[in-house]
């Protein structure tokens, strides 16, 4: 299925010395990806996935009268006046229990013994709870009830009933969830358990969603190694490509983590086409700077040109720290779209959260695809500072209309990122931000 089309025109008039703003790179990225294509899936297998169309309700639920309680089906007139000192005396004509296709009719003077969830019989008005009678129902005669399954035998002999009940007492209304030709649920609804459930109530095994997108995330970098693995000398363990499939997963999609993969380019550009078959969006981190050993560049700038009309991977500096250097294009066949993010873990997690969470909500047909955003006061010791011209994000713990920032400024400060749940945005218009100025906070939480 093809979930990106060629890249948006609107921006063609930048030349390769262009400093992008946030916004523009932002843009062009949404302008070019695509909700993925309508599928009908199973209901659990539709779980995490946005629903197309709308779902009305077929039949109402609940679909009958039926007890909410465990205890006697009479009629109010019967109950009236009811006493400790003087009870109502009622006939016991039968018992009925949940999903009992038999009919039991309650006259004057009469009582069924029912169980929660059981119909309301034809004549009876109200239930009134076994705690209210003499105990005609004790623990081990419900047990026994229910075990008859749905041809109880009929009960006899005689209840007391202590207290009078008001009419459709402890009686859960037909229809009183929703009613037949009610909406159940909207298009565009991302479906979790409840919604699921409901489905389910209302008679669907199936459901027409747009799938939850695949991501493919892999690092890139030499001095890589996988954690549980000893470090040689000048390595680090790879936290980029876990934190990016983590933050896939969390974004909705379906995410594959690939090992990191060593600095050579053919080997990278052959990692990344073994990929596409399973990939609605790729994401890279690492190796989109301008050092020698920048291999994302060198093995993706003219991907596609050669026998792929409108694939590319276009590598641009943006006006925003942590994050100047992106890359983003198609790849393949089916103009996979391609993210290529920055390296250091800060820069990868900010950059994710900007351009690529968005990109993932598209192609599940969301609508709102950004985090939520706020103002808050500054919490802090001493001024802000940020460059001039830049957007910058820097980490912050959010609470009670007021921020705090977290950690420094530095892009490899993974353990601050850690105990972040909030970004703090400062304009490229500002060099510093005095304590207690409102800022405006993207929430990550």
């Amino acid at each position: 299925m093809s979930s990106a089309a060629p890249r948006a025109t609107g921006q063609d008039h930048f030349g390769p010395d262009h400093l992008w703003t946030v916004d523009e790179h932002l843009e062009d990225i949404l302008a070019a990806v695509r909700p993925l294509d309508p599928i009908e899936l199973q209901l659990l297998d539709a779980q995490g996935c946005v629903l197309v169309d709308d779902v009305t309700v077929p039949l109402s639920l609940p679909p009958f009268d039926n007890s909410s309680m465990d205890g006697y089906a009479v009629r109010v007139a019967d109950v009236a006046g009811a006493s400790e000192e003087f009870p109502a005396v009622l006939e016991v004509v039968g018992d009925v229990a949940a999903g009992s296709a038999d009919v039991l009719h309650v006259g004057p003077g009469q009582a069924a013994r029912i169980m929660t969830g059981a119909p309301l019989p034809p004549g009876a008005e109200t239930v009134v709870p076994v705690e209210w009678t003499d105990g005609g129902l004790g623990e081990g005669a419900v047990a026994g009830m229910r075990a008859r399954s749905l041809a109880p035998e009929a009960a006899t002999g005689h209840v007391h009933v202590y207290r009078p009940a008001e009419t459709r007492a402890h009686v859960r209304a037909q229809g009183s969830d929703v009613k037949a030709g009610d909406r159940a649920l909207e298009a565009g609804t991302v479906l979790g358990p409840p919604q699921i459930g409901l489905l389910a109530a209302i008679g669907r095994g199936t459901v027409r969603v747009r799938p939850r997108p695949r991501v493919v995330v892999l690092s890139t970098g030499s001095e890589l190694a996988q954690p549980d693995t000893d470090l040689r000398t000048g390595q680090i363990y790879d936290s980029n490509s876990f934190a990016l499939t983590a933050a896939a997963r969390d974004a909705g999609a379906i995410a594959y983590r690939v090992g990191a993969v060593a600095d050579d380019a053919e080997t990278l550009r052959s990692t990344i086409e073994d990929q596409l078959v399973r990939a609605d969006l790729m994401v890279t981190s690492g190796g989109v700077s301008v050092g020698a050993y920048d291999v994302v560049k060198e093995a993706l700038s003219h991907v596609g040109d050669e026998d792929e009309a409108g694939s590319g991977v276009e590598f641009r500096k943006l006006a925003m720290q942590p994050g100047k250097p992106q890359g983003f294009g198609s790849i393949g066949p089916d103009h996979t779209p391609l993210l290529a993010l920055p390296g250091n873990p800060v820069s990868s997690y900010v950059s994710f959260e900007l351009f690529v969470r968005p990109a993932i909500r598209t192609l599940m047909g969301l609508t709102d695809v950004h985090r939520p955003r706020t103002r808050a006061a500054l919490t802090a010791d001493k001024a802000l500072t940020s460059p001039k011209g830049r957007r910058q994000f820097l980490r912050g713990s959010y609470a009670d209309g007021a921020v705090r920032p977290v950690g420094g400024a530095g892009s490899h400060l993974v353990a601050a990122l850690a105990h972040a749940d909030a970004l703090i945005v400062v304009p490229e218009d500002a060099e510093s931000v005095e304590p207690g100025a409102e800022v405006e906070v993207v929430l990550l939480g």
